[in-house]
C-alpha cells in the first residue's frame, strides 16, 4: 500500500552542518539531499510518497507508539517505541565529521524484545533516476550499495533484501542490545562510500552541538525555545562555505493543494543577515565573519550585479523549474526547484546586510579593508537605485511599487553609511549619503502614510497595510511608540491578525500577482511581540509569545507558515526566519535592544 508523506509538524531534522534529514515521528526519513541542501534529493517521498523515496525503520507492528526527543540541545534524535513485546529506542543523527556525508540509525534494545523492519526506497536526482543495487559485503558484514550517475550510497547493517524496487530487513533487538544501520554517501566515481565508527561518531556529535548550545545566553522563560533555535539556525549554516539557507526544503506549499510552492534551500542575503545578527546577540563572532567572507566571494565584481540570494557557495545561476518527477506535498503541485525570484530587485536588500554589518562592527568583529571597500561599494549601488521601485521583502510577482519596507531600509542602508564614517572613523562620502538618507525620510514621510488612518502604508500607492511595517522601529527609522506605528499595529490587528496570528498582507488586494491565500506568517506574529514589548504591552506581548511558542513540533520546529484552524505547520521546514524571529521577540521581552540599538 501506497504511504503519503506525514503532516509538516511530525518532522523533525537531522543535520551534519552541510545538509539535512527529515524523519517523521513514524520513523522515516522521507527527505535528504546530498552532500549539500541544494542538491538533488535521494529521499523524496515527502513530497510526494513512499515510491519517491523514504527510509522507515520502525517496529514491524504497525499498532507500536512512539515518544522523541532531541538528546539535549543537540540534533540527535532518541525516538522510544512501544510495543507489547517490549521497548526499544532509535538514536539516530548525522555525524559531524568533516569528509563523511552519512545517517546513523541505533536500536537499542530496553525491555523485552521488539521486532523491527527497515524499508529502503532509494531514489536519486528527485526520483528520477532509480539506482543500481547491489549486494558488496559478506553475511557477517553486509553492505549494500546503490548508484546512479554521479552518487553512490552504501548501506551497511542488517541485511536488505530486494522487493520489488524496495529493499526490507526485518530483525530483532533484545534488551540491552544493539544493532546499527549506517548510510553513507560519496560521489560513484571514487571509492565505495566508507563506513562509521558509530560510537566515536555519536560521542562526537554530541559534544560539537552541546558546544554550540553551551554559548547561547540565557533566554529567559523562552530560554529552550531560543536554545532550539540558535540550533537550527546553526543548522542551517553550511560548515564550510558560511552560506545560510533559509529552510531545508524546496515546495512545501503556502497553500495546500495549490501553486505557491517555493525552493528556499539558498541563501537569501536578508534572511543571512538578520541570522548573522542573532548569532551576534547572543555572542557568537566566529560565524559571522564567516558569512561576511562568504558574502566577499558571493558578490565580487560589480555591485550592480549584486543579487538578493544566491547558492550555498556563493553560485549565482538559480533558474527556477519545475519538475515533473515528484507530485508535490499532499498534491501541491508544481514542485520547484531554483527561484525565480533571483533576478526580482528588492530594495530592502542592501538595507538588511549593511545594518547587519554595522551591528558586526558594534559586536568588536574587526573590520577590514576588504569588508569596508565591499560596503562602499553596495552603498555606491544604493545611490544609484536610491529612487528604484521594486518588488518587496516578500518577493510579490505582481507590479513593481516603492514598498514603505523597502524604502525605510534604503534610509537604513544610507544612515549605516554614515555613522560608519561619522563615528567608527572609516572613509566615505557621508555627505552625499546623509543627504539621501533625508530625502528617503522625507519622502516616506510624505507618501508612505495615509492621510486619513495615520498609518504606514503597505506601499506609496494604497492604505493597505503589511506586517513589514512592523520592523520600522526596529532598524531605527521611527521610535516603537511613534504615533503613525501605533496606528499602524492597530491596523494590522485590524486588518491582518487571523485567530491570533499574523499575515504577511491581505492576498485579496491582488498586489502578490498570485492566485489562492496563504496563512498566517509565523516571523510576522514574533514581530508584533517585539513590537508590543517595546510599546509597554507587555501581558499582549507574553500571551502571543506563549502562543507562537506552543506552535513548535514536539522537538521545538517552526516551519515558515501556520494554519491555527487546522493546528498544521505549512510551508517550507525548518524555517530560519520564524526561528530568527523567535529568538528577536525572546530577546525583546527579556529587555535586549537588539537592532533597536541603532534607533534615531
Amino acid at each position: 500500500m501506497t504511504t503519503m508523506s506525514a503532516p509538516i509538524e511530525s518532522y523533525a531534522l537531522l543535520s551534519n552542518c552541510r545538509t539535512g534529514a527529515l524523519v517523521s515521528d513514524a520513523g522515516s526519513i522521507d527527505w535528504l539531499c546530498l552532500p549539500r541542501y541544494d542538491d538533488a534529493s535521494i529521499f523524496g517521498g515527502l513530497l510526494g510518497d513512499d515510491e519517491h523515496g523514504r527510509w522507515s525503520l520502525r517496529p514491524a507492528d504497525p499498532a507500536a507508539t512512539s515518544t522523541r526527543r532531541y538528546d539535549g540541545d543537540t540534533f540527535v534524535l532518541v525516538t522510544r517505541w512501544q510495543t507489547p513485546t517490549g521497548s526499544a529506542e532509535v538514536i539516530e543523527f548525522m555525524p559531524m565529521h568533516d569528509d563523511t556525508d552519512a545517517v546513523v540509525r541505533r536500536v537499542v534494545g530496553i525491555e523485552g524484545t521488539v521486532a523491527f523492519a527497515s524499508e529502503l526506497r532509494l531514489r536519486f536526482d528527485y526520483a528520477r533516476a532509480l539506482p543500481w543495487v547491489r549486494q558488496i559485503g559478506h553475511a557477517d558484514a553486509p553492505v549494500l550499495l546503490a548508484i546512479a550517475g554521479p552518487d553512490a550510497v552504501a548501506l551497511r547493517g542488517p541485511r536488505l533484501r530486494p522487493d520489488g524496487t524496495m529493499h526490507r530487513a526485518v530483525f530483532t533487538v533484545a534488551a540491552g542490545a544493539t544493532v546499527d544501520s549506517v548510510l553513507t554517501w560519496d560521489r560513484s566515481y571514487h571509492r565505495h562510500p566508507v563506513g562509521v565508527d558509530v560510537d566515536a561518531a555519536i560521542a562526537h556529535t554530541r559534544r560539537w552541538w552541546s558546544d554550540f548550545a553551551a554559548g547561547v545566553e540565557d533566554g529567559g522563560p523562552w530560554g529552550a525555545h531560543v536554545v532550539r533555535s540558535m540550533l537550527v539556525l546553526r543548522a542551517l549554516t553550511h560548515t564550510e562555505t558560511g552560506g545560510i539557507v533559509a529552510a531545508a526544503t524546496t515546495s512545501l506549499p503556502e497553500d495546500p493543494g495549490g501553486s505557491r510552492n517555493w525552493d528556499y534551500r539558498f541563501v537569501w542575503l536578508r534572511d543571512a543577515a538578520l541570522t548573522l545578527e542573532a548569532y551576534l546577540a547572543h555572542g557568537y563572532t566566529r560565524a559571522p565573519e564567516r558569512w561576511r567572507d562568504w558574502l566577499l566571494r558571493a558578490i565580487a565584481g560589480d555591485p550592480a550585479d549584486v543579487q538578493i540570494m544566491y547558492g550555498l557557495g556563493g553560485e549565482r545561476d538559480l533558474p527556477e523549474r519545475e519538475l515533473t518527477s515528484l507530485p508535490g506535498y499532499e498534491g501541491s503541485a508544481p514542485v520547484r526547484i531554483g527561484n525565480g525570484a533571483v533576478d526580482q530587485y528588492q530594495g530592502d536588500v542592501i538595507g538588511e546586510v549593511l545594518v547587519a554589518l554595522e551591528a558586526a562592527r558594534l559586536a568588536g568583529v574587526t573590520e577590514t579593508a576588504s569588508s569596508w571597500s565591499l560596503q562602499r561599494a553596495l552603498l555606491a549601488q544604493v545611490v544609484a537605485w536610491v529612487d528604484r521601485p521594486d518588488h518587496g521583502i516578500w518577493e510579490m510577482r505582481g507590479d513593481l511599487h516603492h514598498f514603505t519596507h523597502s524604502r525605510a531600509m534604503v534610509w537604513a542602508a544610507l544612515d549605516r553609511g554614515v555613522r560608519a564614517v561619522r563615528e567608527h572613523g572609516l572613509p566615505g562620502d557621508a555627505g552625499t549619503w546623509e543627504r539621501l538618507r533625508d530625502q528617503v525620510r522625507a519622502e516616506i514621510d510624505a507618501t508612505g502614510v495615509d492621510a486619513a488612518g495615520g498609518h504606514f502604508t503597505q506601499h506609496d500607492t494604497t492604505d493597505e497595510v503589511d506586517a513589514s511595517l512592523l520592523l520600522l522601529p526596529v532598524v531605527g527609522f521611527c521610535a516603537p511608540d511613534d504615533p503613525r506605528m501605533l496606528a499602524t499595529v492597530e491596523k494590522i490587528e485590524r486588518d491582518l491578525l487571523r485567530d491570533g496570528f499574523v499575515l504577511r498582507y491581505r492576498t485579496a488586494a491582488g498586489t502578490d500577482g498570485l492566485p489562492g491565500d496563504e496563512h498566517p506568517f509565523l516571523a510576522c506574529s514574533f514581530w508584533l511581540v517585539e513590537q508590543y514589548a517595546a510599546t509597554g504591552r507587555t501581558d499582549d506581548a507574553t500571551r502571543l509569545m506563549d502562543r507562537l511558542c506552543a506552535v513548535a513540533n514536539d522537538v521545538g520546529l517552526l516551519s515558515e507558515e501556520y494554519d491555527p484552524a487546522t493546528g498544521r505547520h505549512i510551508g517550507n521546514t525548518p524555517q530560519a526566519l520564524s526561528h530568527l524571529a523567535l529568538v528577536g521577540a525572546a530577546d525583546a521581552l527579556a529587555g535586549h535592544a537588539g537592532r533597536a540599538a541603532h534607533r534615531t
